[in-house]
Order: C-alpha cells, then structure tokens, then sequence
C-alpha cells in the first residue's frame, strides 16, 4: 500500500507548536527589543521550561519534586530569560501572569528560589506518567491560539511579542486560506481566508503606530525572520515567515516569489522596461513566439507584455527547480487555448529545450 505525506499548518487547529530550541534562539537573540506591556513572551518563556512529566530538581542542597507543568529556578535565572535588570521587575511580571490566572508561584529559599505552575497545562499539553528529567532545549510544546489574542491585547507589544504572535498565526498548505501552497503565510484568522493585511489593522492589533509597524516588519525582514509583500493602493500586505518550514517540519525553505504571489491572488503583475532589463536579461525575446489565433478584436495582451509574463513565469519556475530555464537554446512557445470568459484567457506555455532534447507544458491564465 502507498502512502503520501502531506505537510500542513492548518488554520483550525486551536493551538501551535512551540520548539523549545526556537525559543531559545530569540531569547539570545538581543538585538529584538522586549520591553512592552503585553506579557506574551514572558508567558511563553515559562510555558518552554515547564514540566511535560514529573522529574526531581535540587537546588541549595535541598531536592524539589517537579510535576507536569511546573518548574521551579532561582530568581536570577528569572531576570535573564526577562531581560530585566532588577528581580522585582520579574516578580511584577509574575504577579501579572498570576493576576491574569495564567501561572500560580510561591517563593522558596528565603525568596531566593521561585515555584511556577501553568494553569490549564494538561488542557493544551500531554503529561507523562513516570519521572525522568526534562530536557529544557529540546522538543516543543502546544500554545494556545486564544491566549495570544487575550495577551497582546493586555497593552504594547515588543518586537519580540509580534515576532512570536506572527509565527503562532502562520498558515501552511491549507486551502482554506489564500497563498498558503505558497509558503508559510502570516493569517490573523478573521474568517476571511485572506490574508492580506494592512498597517492601520496591525497597529490596532499591537498597540503601536502605524510608523512603528512598518519600522517593526522592515527590520524583521532585514533580519531575514520575515519576507514583507507590499502592494500599491489598498490592496494591503501580505507576510511570509522564514526559516519556518526548516523549524516546524524539518525540511528545506522555500523561496518567496513576488511575481508568484501578485498572480496567486490575481494582482497586476508590473511589466516595467526597466525591471525586465535587471531581473530577465538572461532571456532573449527571439527565445519566445507568440501564437495568438484569437482575432485582434477580442479581448487580448500586447505581444511585448506577453514576453514580459512569459520572462516572469520563467523566472519563477527557475525557482521550483525546473532544468533549461537559464540555457540561451532553449525555446518558449505560447499558444492560446480559449476564451474563458470576459476577464480570463487560457494559454498553453510549452518550454522546449534542444540540447537535453525535453519539453514542458504549462498553462497560464492571465486576468485583466
């Protein structure tokens, strides 16, 4: 019997899973602020050191049973997954968390040592029945998605809560939500299955402004975290995650493709001059004949915005790994196949390359 795996994020599934080892690399990674009133990485840093089963911990030579969603550490353990410089900084912070009936904690040692339960751990989270350590840099652990909403709407988010709520809320190879065959698209779940977004609803959304917004997710996109989609008008914004699928599934990241995205959601796809001589130069007009039977009374593309698309297209199935794309002999066809309608018109693209002797077929519908 033949099995295929199909990996997928989908969208309605209540809650994400967190890896530990990612995790840890944001909180060593200083150059994302975390200074904000909204709690959401202080939740999730305790949630990552939390017991899945029940283990033993000894500290100043007293032994501590630990069970399943609990952990218990020093209080200058606390201020450094914080970042804060004093410990009632981080004990304002735990008496948020506890006032908001996300953890219970006590203090231990003389005040020295902090006891922390995460409420509702057995809810979201597996627990094991046996006692063995817990590794703390390995392994993930499920988030839900209602406590994201309920923590980033508690005040201003830090750079570190957005990067954390833009990753909860990516959506992959679900057909439920536009662009995600694409890659791993950010989507807020507004039951739209778009997922284009503009500054004024992410500024709302992370109580900052509109400036800090695009500040925010230009400094994420140069830190290679995010690739920022931008379209003219009001068509919004579209947020693709790096390094995603590499994290959650293990396997190789794919490239992002702005061409690519502009004709999943049937925007204009530019035909510049001066885009075409920079990013097509490889591709030579003589490479590619149109042939268009369709009387020139109909609804039709200019022949030089054809090559244009064409190159485009080119370009991105060079992307997908498809041989000959970048060879000076090899010839493109493009032959029209129907009328599909007032707005639509099929064509048949065929990539013939002589020196390896192999043909592609593919078809493009283009949209007015």
């Amino acid at each position: 019997m033949n099995y295929q795996l199909e990996i997928k994020q989908i969208v309605d599934f209540p809650r994400c899973r967190i890896y530990r080892e990612f995790l840890q690399t944001l909180m060593k990674d200083k150059s994302i602020r975390t200074t904000g009133s909204s709690y959401l990485f202080y939740f999730m840093v305790l949630c990552s050191y939390a017991n899945f089963r029940t283990s033993y911990r000894r500290l100043e030579g007293i032994s501590y049973l630990v069970g399943p969603g609990e952990w218990i550490c020093k209080s200058s353990e606390l201020t450094e997954w914080f970042r804060v410089r004093f410990q009632h900084q981080a004990f304002s912070i735990l008496d948020t968390l506890q006032r908001q009936n996300y953890i219970s904690y006590t203090r231990l040692g003389h005040g020295h040592l902090v006891r922390f339960s995460i409420t509702n751990w057995k809810k979201h989270n597996t627990v094991l029945d046996y006692n063995y350590p817990c590794l703390k840099d390995v392994g993930f652990f499920f988030f839900p998605i209602s406590a994201v909403h309920e923590l980033i709407s508690m005040g201003k988010c830090s750079e570190m809560d957005i990067v954390l709520d833009l990753w909860i809320h990516a959506i992959y190879n679900d057909e439920q939500v536009q662009g995600s065959n694409i890659g791993p698209v950010v989507y807020f779940r507004n039951c739209t299955g778009n997922p284009l977004v503009n500054y004024s609803d992410l500024a709302i959304r992370w109580g900052i402004s509109r400036s800090s917004v695009s500040r925010i997710l230009n400094k994420l996109q140069g830190m290679e975290y995010l690739s920022l989609i931008s379209f003219t008008g009001r068509h919004g914004s579209i947020i693709y995650l790096c390094n995603y699928l590499s994290t959650m599934f293990n396997i190789s990241d794919v490239m992002i493709d702005k061409e690519e995205v502009s004709m999943t959601f049937c925007m204009s796809v530019q035909t510049k001059e001066e885009n075409s001589l920079s990013d097509n130069s490889e591709i030579l007009d003589e490479q590619i004949s149109i042939n268009d039977s369709i009387p020139e009374t109909a609804f039709s593309v200019s022949e030089s915005d054809m090559k244009q698309i064409v190159k485009k297209v080119v370009k991105i199935l060079a992307t997908q790994g498809i041989p000959c794309t970048a060879c000076p002999l090899t010839h493109y066809k493009l032959y029209r196949l129907s009328d599909c309608g007032e707005t639509d018109i099929k064509y048949s693209l065929s990539i013939r390359c002589p020196g390896r002797g192999t043909q592609y077929l593919f078809e493009i519908s283009i949209r007015q």
